[in-house]
């Protein structure tokens, strides 16, 4: 049995993009999982995980570990604290992002293929499997149906 203690393991990944930038680990690949997925990421004051989204296909949830992250719904913003418990349903009433500080745990139903929307840039991502294989389009650049045909 794999094992990862959030209060001791080191955080392997680091992403350090103006506002985005964090230390994680994906729990889900370490621990050998194939239907639940899992991150845990460590926010300084004002930094996010990834900007305001919602996905289409899966369902997400956040447990704050430490910290007083922000987080943003369609229903407002609130701080959490640590032990609080969210879903982030699959649409529109779904989107969120999370700015910190914390230290935060997401986990995913890691269904293949979905979509993400971000309303804040009017994009669309198309997740149709590994994290290579990711495709953004603004909104603005669709097409009919049957262009091209």
């Amino acid at each position: 049995m794999r094992r990862f203690n959030f209060l001791f393991d080191e955080l392997d990944a680091n992403q350090n993009r103006d506002g985005f930038s964090w230390t994680a680990s994906r729990l889900g690949d370490k621990l050998g999982a194939e239907k639940i997925g899992a991150s845990l990421y460590e926010l300084a004051e004002g930094q996010r995980t990834f900007p305001y989204h919602y996905h289409h296909g899966v369902e997400e949830w956040l447990y704050v570990l430490s910290g007083a992250p922000l987080l943003r719904t369609p229903d407002g913003e609130r701080t959490l604290r640590p032990g609080d418990l969210a879903c982030f349903n699959s649409g529109p009433r779904g989107a969120h992002v999370i700015t910190g500080p914390g230290r935060v745990l997401i986990f995913s139903a890691n269904a293949a293929p979905s979509i993400a929307v971000y309303p804040d840039s009017d994009k669309v991502g198309a997740r149709p499997g590994s994290r290579e294989d990711n495709l953004n389009f603004r909104r603005a650049d669709a097409v009919d149906y049957w262009d091209g045909e």
